[in-house]
This record gives structure tokens, C-alpha cells and sequence, in this order.
């Protein structure tokens, strides 16, 4: 991919600036670099913001924003993040391996997938100190239920504490141990095709076979989402071939092919204009969207079962 920058009349420094956003030397930047010369204002002050553009020009040169610090502070700024859900992101991130707990903007978006598809059965496979469940739980209706699985009992403790504090114990399922055979003990007990959404993120080595118990039990219409499939960005990589990247990477592209869905990696445009065509989606989520440009963390791909 080409990359660029867009600058200001006043950028002085911006073999620099690209040094340090893209991590690449300033003499193979200044090569390769495209810049976008939209101006910014008198002698703004405003950082330097990467874009990237596909290197096959088939694609139109279209230019998409890459995300610096200082913006994704300002996405999470604009995250209508609910007090309990603080105080646990808070105290998660005082704990081992904190990076595994999904940011506030992805809650917001998997909370609203609920809210939009009317969700009243959905499974957690992977919940660690339960952030991703617990905006999913609120976000249900009284009746709703919300299947969490988890094989970590000390996380686990943790996300219970938090139901508990929240008022939403009463719609969390928790099952404690290997999450396929809590997913294989569902489909016995008769609960194929029952539930409306699934969220998965968990051990990457299984990610294939958690899609297919999760097929059989999300019904027609039903959305699993599976996170972390960009994986860092090492699953583009050819260089990049430990047992997890191998295993999202071959899970990436038998989903390519895989009939029994429809798929949208990254972009939320295909979701949106279903939900829109199926009147499932008033007009004001389609410009919320629009508006808002969701951002994706590690990448993320919404499967609706067809």
C-alpha cells in the first residue's frame, strides 16, 4: 500500500512526523511518500494524520485514514461509556494481560448490534474480566440471556463481581471451562438455531471450530462476530507463520467461500443496508454509522448465517 500524509502550511518537520507515525526511515518515506495537500488552516498546528491508499488502482486510489494516538483518544471521547463499564475497563487494566479486554468503541459497537438486530439469546466465547459481556447484557432486554464462556476461573471472578454491580447477574449464563464443550453441550440440549448473536474472542487456534458449533446454533438471520482477525496485521505478512496467525489467516480465507454467510471484514456497509432493506434499521442508524465511521481495533468480521 502507498502511504501519506495530510499536512499544514506550517509543517516544518514532516520527514519527521511520517519517522515516527509510519516507523520507517525518513529516507524510504520521503521516497515513497503521496501526500494529500489539502491544507489545514494558517499555520495550524494540527499533527501530521497517515492515510493509505490500495496499491492496485482498481480500487480508485480511495484513501483511508490510518488512526494516530491522538485520534483514537478522540474516538474514545466520543464513546457513551456507562459508568460500571469504566470502573471494570479501570480496574482490568491494572491486571495481567490487559490488552486482551476489547476497547470501549468495540462495546459500543457490539451493544449496538444487539440493540439493532432485537437480540434476545446471544453467546460470549472468550469473556476474560467480561467488559465486551457485560455491554452486551446491559443492552438486553429483562428478558434477554446471555451465555459467557470462559476457562479462566480468576477473570472469570471478575466479570461475575461486575454482573453482580451492574444488576445483570440474572441474564448471564456462565459457564466455567472449554468453551467448545460448552458449545457442544448447548446443541445437545436442543438449543440449535435459538440464538440471535455471537461474539467470539478466544483462543485463535480454534476459531474455525468455535464458527462451526456457533453456526449450528445461531438461527437464519443471526450474527457471529469474530474478533482479532486482522491479528496486529501479521495475517498479511508472508513472513509471519506461528500457529495463531496460521490459524486466522486459514480461517480468513475458508470464510471467503464459506455460502452459509454473508461476511463484512472491517467495513459495516454490507450489515447496515441489510438491516436498512429489511427495515430492521431506521434511516437515523444508517447516517449514525455514516457519521461516525466506527473504527475496528484488530479486526473484526460480522457474519450473518444466511
Amino acid at each position: 500500500m502507498a502511504t501519506g500524509l495530510a499536512i499544514n502550511r506550517c509543517s516544518i518537520s514532516v520527514c519527521r512526523t511520517a519517522d515516527v507515525l509510519l516507523n520507517r526511515p525518513t529516507v524510504s518515506v520521503v521516497r515513497n511518500l503521496k501526500f494529500n495537500r489539502r491544507l489545514i488552516g494558517n499555520c495550524s498546528i494540527a499533527s501530521a494524520v497517515p492515510y493509505i491508499v490500495a496499491e492496485d488502482e482498481k480500487y480508485g486510489n480511495k484513501q483511508v485514514i490510518s488512526l494516530t494516538p491522538r485520534l483514537y483518544d478522540y474516538i474514545l471521547s466520543n464513546v457513551r461509556e456507562p459508568e460500571i463499564l469504566k470502573q471494570l475497563r479501570e480496574e482490568t487494566a491494572k491486571m495481567r494481560g490487559s490488552q486482551m479486554q476489547v476497547s470501549p468503541d468495540q462495546a459500543q459497537l457490539l451493544a449496538m448490534l444487539v440493540q439493532i438486530l432485537g437480540a434476545e439469546r446471544c453467546i460470549e466465547v472468550g469473556v476474560y474480566t467480561g467488559y465486551s459481556s457485560l455491554a452486551v447484557a446491559l443492552a438486553l432486554p429483562e428478558s434477554g440471556r446471555l451465555v459467557a464462556c470462559e476457562r479462566d476461573s480468576n477473570s472469570l471472578e471478575v466479570a461475575q463481581r461486575y454482573y453482580e454491580l451492574a444488576g445483570v447477574s440474572h441474564k448471564v449464563i456462565v459457564k466455567h471451562g472449554l468453551a467448545a464443550e460448552s458449545l457442544k453441550s448447548l446443541i445437545e440440549n436442543g438449543e440449535g438455531s435459538s440464538y440471535d448473536f455471537a461474539f467470539v474472542d478466544a483462543d485463535k487456534r480454534m476459531y474455525q471450530d468455535y464458527f462451526e458449533l456457533l453456526l449450528q446454533l445461531v438461527r437464519v438471520g443471526g450474527v457471529i462476530v469474530m474478533d482479532n482477525v486482522l491479528w496486529h496485521g501479521r495475517v498479511a505478512d508472508p513472513m509471519v507463520n506461528d500457529a495463531k496467525t496460521i490459524s486466522i489467516r486459514n480461517f480468513n480465507k475458508k470464510l471467503m467461500n464459506d455460502e452459509r454467510v454473508s461476511i463484512s471484514m472491517v467495513s459495516l456497509f454490507p450489515l447496515i443496508l441489510w438491516l436498512y432493506a429489511s427495515n430492521k434499521l431506521m434511516l437515523e442508524f444508517v447516517i449514525y454509522f455514516f457519521a461516525r465511521q466506527v473504527p475496528i481495533g484488530d479486526g473484526m468480521t460480522i457474519c450473518r448465517k444466511r
